[in-house]
Protein backbone atom coordinates (compact mmCIF):
# COMPACT_ATOMS: atom_id res chain seq x y z
CA UNK A 1 0.00 0.00 0.00
CA UNK A 2 1.15 3.35 -0.57
CA UNK A 3 0.07 5.32 2.98
CA UNK A 4 0.44 8.98 3.94
CA UNK A 5 0.77 9.58 7.43
CA UNK A 6 -0.06 13.40 8.26
CA UNK A 7 1.66 15.00 11.67
CA UNK A 8 1.04 18.80 11.80
CA UNK A 9 4.17 19.25 14.12
CA UNK A 10 7.60 19.08 13.04
CA UNK A 11 9.39 15.41 13.31
CA UNK A 12 10.98 14.27 15.05
CA UNK A 13 11.41 15.87 18.58
CA UNK A 14 14.12 16.04 21.01
CA UNK A 15 12.44 15.52 24.37
CA UNK A 16 8.35 16.03 25.22
CA UNK A 17 6.30 14.48 22.70
CA UNK A 18 4.48 11.15 22.55
CA UNK A 19 2.63 11.87 19.54
CA UNK A 20 5.32 12.75 17.45
CA UNK A 21 7.49 9.95 18.38
CA UNK A 22 4.51 7.48 17.75
CA UNK A 23 3.88 9.03 14.11
CA UNK A 24 7.89 8.43 13.44
CA UNK A 25 7.95 4.78 14.47
CA UNK A 26 4.96 4.37 12.26
CA UNK A 27 6.07 5.53 9.44
CA UNK A 28 9.41 3.72 10.11
CA UNK A 29 7.97 0.41 11.02
CA UNK A 30 5.83 0.50 7.78
CA UNK A 31 8.62 1.42 5.53
CA UNK A 32 10.36 -1.99 7.25
CA UNK A 33 6.73 -3.77 6.58
CA UNK A 34 7.30 -3.00 2.67
CA UNK A 35 4.99 -0.25 2.30
CA UNK A 36 5.20 2.84 0.21
CA UNK A 37 5.18 5.83 3.39
CA UNK A 38 4.79 9.51 2.81
CA UNK A 39 5.23 11.76 5.75
CA UNK A 40 3.81 14.88 5.28
CA UNK A 41 5.02 17.09 8.51
CA UNK A 42 5.81 20.50 8.92
CA UNK A 43 8.92 22.39 7.10
CA UNK A 44 11.95 21.08 8.90
CA UNK A 45 11.00 18.03 9.71
CA UNK A 46 13.08 14.96 8.39
CA UNK A 47 12.76 11.30 9.79
CA UNK A 48 15.54 8.57 8.45
CA UNK A 49 14.31 6.46 5.96
CA UNK A 50 11.15 7.86 5.23
CA UNK A 51 10.27 10.25 2.39
CA UNK A 52 9.39 13.34 4.03
CA UNK A 53 7.38 16.16 2.49
CA UNK A 54 7.29 19.26 4.07
CA UNK A 55 3.71 21.09 4.13
CA UNK A 56 2.01 23.52 6.49
CA UNK A 57 -0.26 21.97 8.27
CA UNK A 58 -3.04 24.56 7.30
CA UNK A 59 -2.52 23.43 3.84
CA UNK A 60 -3.60 19.77 4.93
CA UNK A 61 -6.37 21.47 6.71
CA UNK A 62 -7.59 23.54 4.68
CA UNK A 63 -11.09 22.64 2.30
CA UNK A 64 -10.86 20.94 -0.75
CA UNK A 65 -7.60 19.74 0.36
CA UNK A 66 -5.96 17.41 -2.76
CA UNK A 67 -3.08 15.02 -1.40
CA UNK A 68 -1.91 14.29 -5.02
CA UNK A 69 -0.97 18.17 -5.31
CA UNK A 70 1.90 16.96 -2.83
CA UNK A 71 2.49 12.96 -3.77
CA UNK A 72 2.61 11.52 -6.96
CA UNK A 73 0.99 8.23 -7.95
CA UNK A 74 -2.25 6.23 -6.23
CA UNK A 75 -2.65 7.10 -2.28
CA UNK A 76 -4.20 3.93 -0.54
CA UNK A 77 -4.68 5.82 2.83
CA UNK A 78 -3.81 8.77 4.91
CA UNK A 79 -3.87 8.61 8.42
CA UNK A 80 -3.99 11.64 10.36
CA UNK A 81 -3.21 11.86 13.50
CA UNK A 82 -5.49 14.32 15.17
CA UNK A 83 -9.26 15.07 14.19
CA UNK A 84 -10.21 15.59 10.73
CA UNK A 85 -12.50 18.70 9.93
CA UNK A 86 -12.57 18.36 6.30
CA UNK A 87 -12.07 15.36 4.90
CA UNK A 88 -9.56 14.36 1.83
CA UNK A 89 -10.44 13.23 -1.47
CA UNK A 90 -8.36 9.73 -0.32
CA UNK A 91 -9.77 6.98 1.92
CA UNK A 92 -8.65 7.98 5.55
CA UNK A 93 -8.08 7.53 9.23
CA UNK A 94 -7.25 8.97 12.40
CA UNK A 95 -5.81 8.55 15.28
CA UNK A 96 -7.35 10.11 18.24
CA UNK A 97 -3.99 10.57 20.91
CA UNK A 98 -5.81 12.65 23.83
CA UNK A 99 -8.82 12.82 25.42
CA UNK A 100 -12.56 14.31 24.33
CA UNK A 101 -14.69 15.98 26.06
CA UNK A 102 -16.44 14.43 28.96
CA UNK A 103 -19.40 11.83 27.11
CA UNK A 104 -18.14 12.57 23.35
CA UNK A 105 -18.14 10.20 21.01
CA UNK A 106 -15.56 9.63 18.32
CA UNK A 107 -16.15 10.01 14.81
CA UNK A 108 -16.20 6.98 13.02
CA UNK A 109 -12.87 7.50 11.32
CA UNK A 110 -10.97 7.64 14.34
CA UNK A 111 -8.88 4.73 15.78
CA UNK A 112 -8.23 5.04 19.89
CA UNK A 113 -4.75 4.27 21.52
CA UNK A 114 -5.88 0.88 24.13
CA UNK A 115 -9.24 -0.64 24.58
CA UNK A 116 -9.98 1.53 27.30
CA UNK A 117 -9.50 4.42 25.50
CA UNK A 118 -12.12 3.13 22.97
CA UNK A 119 -14.69 1.95 25.28
CA UNK A 120 -14.61 5.65 26.70
CA UNK A 121 -14.89 7.19 23.32
CA UNK A 122 -17.84 4.83 21.62
CA UNK A 123 -15.78 2.69 19.78
CA UNK A 124 -14.05 -0.29 19.66
CA UNK A 125 -11.54 0.38 17.07
CA UNK A 126 -7.93 0.96 18.64
CA UNK A 127 -4.17 0.01 18.66
CA UNK A 128 -2.03 0.28 21.25
CA UNK A 129 0.96 2.41 20.23
CA UNK A 130 4.74 1.01 19.90
CA UNK A 131 7.95 2.00 20.68
CA UNK A 132 11.07 1.49 18.38
CA UNK A 133 13.12 -1.01 21.45
CA UNK A 134 16.57 -0.22 20.06
CA UNK A 135 16.09 3.24 21.18
CA UNK A 136 16.03 2.09 24.61
CA UNK A 137 18.67 0.04 27.25
CA UNK A 138 17.73 -2.58 28.87
CA UNK A 139 19.30 -2.75 32.24
CA UNK A 140 19.11 -5.20 35.19
CA UNK A 141 21.52 -3.15 37.96
CA UNK A 142 19.64 -0.50 38.80
CA UNK A 143 20.81 3.39 40.08
CA UNK A 144 19.40 4.73 43.42
CA UNK A 145 16.75 7.09 42.26
CA UNK A 146 13.15 6.87 41.43
CA UNK A 147 11.94 8.13 38.36
CA UNK A 148 9.22 11.00 37.27
CA UNK A 149 8.92 11.13 33.59
CA UNK A 150 6.21 13.58 32.03
CA UNK A 151 4.45 16.52 32.00
CA UNK A 152 4.57 18.44 35.41
CA UNK A 153 0.61 18.48 35.49
CA UNK A 154 -1.74 18.11 37.90
CA UNK A 155 -3.14 15.19 35.80
CA UNK A 156 -0.31 13.29 35.52
CA UNK A 157 -0.09 13.42 39.50
CA UNK A 158 4.00 14.19 40.35
CA UNK A 159 3.13 15.87 43.22
CA UNK A 160 1.73 12.28 44.61
CA UNK A 161 5.50 10.83 43.70
CA UNK A 162 6.79 14.14 45.50
CA UNK A 163 5.25 13.34 48.77
CA UNK A 164 5.70 9.45 48.69
CA UNK A 165 9.65 10.27 47.88
CA UNK A 166 9.70 12.66 51.03
CA UNK A 167 7.39 10.80 53.49
CA UNK A 168 9.50 7.57 52.60
CA UNK A 169 13.13 8.97 51.84
CA UNK A 170 14.13 7.71 48.91
CA UNK A 171 15.32 10.02 45.47
CA UNK A 172 13.11 10.95 42.97
CA UNK A 173 14.37 12.43 39.79
CA UNK A 174 11.51 14.32 38.05
CA UNK A 175 11.95 14.99 34.43
CA UNK A 176 9.44 17.17 32.69
CA UNK A 177 9.98 20.29 34.20
CA UNK A 178 12.07 22.24 36.64
CA UNK A 179 11.16 24.12 39.93
CA UNK A 180 13.50 25.08 42.76
CA UNK A 181 14.23 22.74 46.09
CA UNK A 182 15.99 22.32 48.94
CA UNK A 183 14.94 19.01 49.48
CA UNK A 184 17.52 16.50 49.35
CA UNK A 185 15.12 13.65 47.90
CA UNK A 186 14.23 15.46 45.00
CA UNK A 187 15.58 16.52 41.76
CA UNK A 188 14.71 18.83 39.01
CA UNK A 189 15.88 17.88 35.51
CA UNK A 190 13.63 19.79 33.43
CA UNK A 191 12.11 18.17 29.93
CA UNK A 192 14.59 15.12 28.93
CA UNK A 193 15.43 13.56 25.68
CA UNK A 194 18.46 11.48 23.74
CA UNK A 195 21.15 9.92 25.76
CA UNK A 196 19.87 11.68 28.96
CA UNK A 197 16.33 10.72 28.83
CA UNK A 198 17.64 6.86 28.09
CA UNK A 199 19.85 6.19 31.19
CA UNK A 200 17.26 7.68 33.43
CA UNK A 201 14.89 5.49 31.98
CA UNK A 202 17.23 2.70 32.52
CA UNK A 203 19.03 3.48 35.86
CA UNK A 204 15.64 4.12 37.87
CA UNK A 205 14.69 1.87 40.41
CA UNK A 206 11.18 2.10 39.37
CA UNK A 207 8.90 4.71 37.41
CA UNK A 208 6.09 6.81 39.22
CA UNK A 209 2.80 7.14 36.91
CA UNK A 210 0.30 8.22 39.52
CA UNK A 211 -2.31 9.70 36.91
CA UNK A 212 -5.15 11.81 38.27
CA UNK A 213 -7.06 11.49 35.01
CA UNK A 214 -7.78 8.75 32.95
CA UNK A 215 -4.97 8.55 30.39
CA UNK A 216 -5.73 7.67 26.59
CA UNK A 217 -2.28 5.30 26.13
CA UNK A 218 0.75 6.30 28.86
CA UNK A 219 4.16 6.00 26.61
CA UNK A 220 6.57 6.62 29.39
CA UNK A 221 5.27 3.46 30.87
CA UNK A 222 5.77 1.29 27.90
CA UNK A 223 9.55 3.09 27.99
CA UNK A 224 9.89 2.11 31.44
CA UNK A 225 9.11 -1.68 30.55
CA UNK A 226 11.60 -1.60 27.27
CA UNK A 227 13.92 -0.25 29.76
CA UNK A 228 13.96 -3.23 32.28
CA UNK A 229 12.19 -0.69 34.88
CA UNK A 230 9.05 -1.36 36.69
CA UNK A 231 6.13 0.80 36.96
CA UNK A 232 3.98 2.00 40.00
CA UNK A 233 0.77 3.51 38.91
CA UNK A 234 -2.72 4.00 39.83
CA UNK A 235 -6.15 2.33 37.84
CA UNK A 236 -6.66 5.45 35.71
CA UNK A 237 -7.43 4.31 31.92
CA UNK A 238 -5.11 2.54 30.12
CA UNK A 239 -2.72 1.81 32.78
CA UNK A 240 -3.55 -1.27 34.08
CA UNK A 241 -4.01 -2.92 31.08
CA UNK A 242 -0.15 -1.54 29.62
CA UNK A 243 0.85 -3.45 32.82
CA UNK A 244 -1.18 -6.53 32.96
CA UNK A 245 -2.00 -9.25 35.68
CA UNK A 246 0.97 -11.26 36.80
CA UNK A 247 2.69 -8.60 38.68
CA UNK A 248 6.15 -8.97 37.33
CA UNK A 249 6.72 -5.63 35.53
CA UNK A 250 4.74 -3.51 37.91
CA UNK A 251 1.89 -2.71 40.16
CA UNK A 252 -1.44 -0.73 40.08
CA UNK A 253 -2.24 1.08 43.74
CA UNK A 254 -5.82 2.19 44.70
CA UNK A 255 -4.95 4.65 47.05
CA UNK A 256 -1.88 6.92 48.16
CA UNK A 257 -1.07 4.12 51.13
CA UNK A 258 -1.06 1.33 48.20
CA UNK A 259 1.39 3.12 45.84
CA UNK A 260 4.06 3.29 49.46
CA UNK A 261 3.09 -0.11 49.53
CA UNK A 262 4.04 -0.88 46.13
CA UNK A 263 7.33 0.75 46.27
CA UNK A 264 8.44 -1.32 49.51
CA UNK A 265 8.39 -4.39 47.59
CA UNK A 266 10.61 -3.36 44.67
CA UNK A 267 12.77 -6.41 44.76
CA UNK A 268 9.23 -8.27 43.61
CA UNK A 269 9.36 -6.88 40.34
CA UNK A 270 11.50 -8.49 37.35
CA UNK A 271 13.48 -6.21 34.86
CA UNK A 272 13.34 -9.16 32.31
CA UNK A 273 9.19 -9.39 32.87
CA UNK A 274 9.46 -5.73 31.93
CA UNK A 275 11.23 -6.37 28.81
CA UNK A 276 9.04 -9.25 27.87
CA UNK A 277 6.22 -7.20 27.82
CA UNK A 278 7.03 -4.33 25.94
CA UNK A 279 8.34 -6.99 23.53
CA UNK A 280 5.27 -8.87 23.57
CA UNK A 281 2.87 -6.17 22.64
CA UNK A 282 4.50 -2.72 22.18
CA UNK A 283 6.48 -2.49 19.98
CA UNK A 284 6.70 -0.26 16.37
CA UNK A 285 6.52 -3.45 13.81
CA UNK A 286 3.20 -4.81 15.87
CA UNK A 287 1.40 -1.33 15.72
CA UNK A 288 2.12 -0.65 12.57
CA UNK A 289 0.84 -4.37 11.34
CA UNK A 290 -2.06 -3.61 13.81
CA UNK A 291 -2.43 -0.30 11.82
CA UNK A 292 -2.34 -2.31 8.33
CA UNK A 293 -5.24 -4.51 9.93
CA UNK A 294 -6.98 -1.45 10.23
CA UNK A 295 -6.59 0.07 6.57
CA UNK A 296 -6.73 -2.93 5.00
CA UNK A 297 -10.42 -3.44 6.73
CA UNK A 298 -11.34 0.46 5.89
CA UNK A 299 -10.44 -0.26 1.99
CA UNK A 300 -12.10 -3.75 1.98
CA UNK A 301 -15.47 -2.53 3.58
CA UNK A 302 -15.50 0.91 2.87
CA UNK A 303 -15.73 2.26 6.28
CA UNK A 304 -13.79 1.28 9.42
CA UNK A 305 -14.22 -1.79 11.33
CA UNK A 306 -16.91 -3.01 14.02
CA UNK A 307 -17.37 -5.06 16.33
CA UNK A 308 -13.76 -6.42 17.84
CA UNK A 309 -10.34 -4.34 17.85
CA UNK A 310 -8.06 -5.54 14.87
CA UNK A 311 -5.24 -5.94 16.95
CA UNK A 312 -3.70 -9.25 17.14
CA UNK A 313 -3.86 -9.92 21.21
CA UNK A 314 -4.74 -8.04 24.03
CA UNK A 315 -2.11 -7.07 26.82
CA UNK A 316 -3.77 -7.85 29.97
CA UNK A 317 -1.81 -10.90 31.43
Amino acid sequence: MHIVQFQHTRVPVEKYGGAQRIVVWLSQALVELGHDVTLLASPGSSVPGVRVVEVEAAEVRRPGFDVHHYVPGPVDVIHYHGLVEHPPNVPYVATLHGNLGPGSVAPPYVICVSENHARRHGTQSFVYNGVRLDEYEFRTQKSDFDLFLARLHSAKGWRVAVQAAKQEKFRLVIAGGWRPTWSRWLKFVGEVGGAEKRELLAGARCLWMPAQWEEPFGLNVVEALASGTPVIATPRGALPQLLGTDGTPGAIGQTYDDLIAIRRRLADFDPQACRRRAERYFTHLRMARDYVRMYEGLLDRGRLPAGQPLTRAEPSG
